[in-house]
């Protein structure tokens, strides 16, 4: 079992015959993920990729029965593709592309409230189901299918706790890059409660940095209805005080922003807090183990 995407997920591309869309859909379709069409207007009717090419989400919706939508637009666009995307009924909503301005965001999300739509994104890498479904930018290879479930505010950082996870002999069973912005669609407590609910995830790795609350609402969050092992890192321990570093939401803004303090709040909650990506995996495995031998 999966969250969010699997083989049977339908999926079309917003901005598919872009120079990213192609790039991208071309190397999800090789993955097996069943990708269904694309949208660009004004070149509905044409074939990319083998693929439908439809002018709006909602012909797209009408003639495949799309149930997922990535998006692939530019910067200054991207938050009426999302809309558009709500406003069709698609369930869930990956949004790839980086440097959306917030007040963009600000009334993307607010028109998400009224709509049966979940987003993902945006500035993140996507979703990740291995050896069914690739939703996203990441490197298909290093995911192998197992009972692990991550979610990570960092593209890069999901990669290594994957292949961290797989050479601990453990697997995935999704992947979710939330994204760094200020703004996002789905937080890091919603994936960690997806998880949480899957019956096929035995335990989730939860990777934060600096800035923002989400980590600690997460962490509050499992310590009050957690029934897995979840093991935590917070990048950014280095970072200096109102300096952004890398995403537009990392940076700290309190006491409360730094990593020191967001370790110390997921210790205090239950998670098992690592000091480097590179112990992820390892670790996930002996907390399984302790779990089990408890249980």
């Amino acid at each position: 079992m999966s969250i969010l995407v699997n083989k049977n997920s339908k999926i079309v591309v917003q901005g598919f015959t872009g120079k990213e869309g192609t790039f991208h859909a071309s190397q999800m379709i090789e993955y097996g993920t069943n990708v269904v069409g694309g949208v660009t207007p004004g070149k509905g009717g044409e074939q990319h990729l083998d693929k439908p090419v439809f002018n709006t989400v909602a012909d797209a919706r009408k003639a495949t029965g799309c149930n997922v939508s990535i998006i692939f637009v530019p910067p200054a666009f991207a938050g009426d593709a999302i809309m558009e995307a709500a406003d069709a009924g698609v369930e869930l909503i990956v949004c790839i592309t980086e440097g959306i301005p917030v007040q963009d965001m600000v009334k993307a999300k607010a028109y998400l409230t009224a709509k049966n739509s979940r987003l993902i994104g945006p500035n993140c890498p996507g979703i990740i189901t291995p050896e069914e479904a690739k939703v996203g930018i990441m490197p298909g290879f290093v995911f192998k299918k197992g009972k692990i479930g991550i979610v990570s505010k960092s593209g890069t950082l999901t990669y290594e706790a994957a292949d961290q996870v797989v050479k601990a002999g453990l697997g995935v069973s999704t992947a979710i890059g939330i994204g760094g912005d200020p703004i996002i669609g789905t937080t890091t407590k919603e994936a960690v409660e997806l998880f949480m609910n899957d019956p096929d995830t035995d335990g989730i790795i939860m990777i934060g940095e600096i800035g923002g609350s989400l980590e600690a609402e997460a962490a509050r969050w499992v310590k009050a209805n957690g029934t897995k092992p979840v093991v935590g890192f917070i990048a950014g321990q280095t970072a200096p005080a109102g300096r952004r570093m890398g995403h537009a939401g990392a940076i700290i803004g309190g006491k409360d922003d730094t990593a020191a303090a967001k370790m110390q709040i997921m210790r205090e909650c239950g998670i098992t807090v690592v000091d480097s990506p590179a112990a992820i995996g390892e670790t996930m495995a002996k907390v399984l183990k302790a779990a089990a031998v408890v249980a």
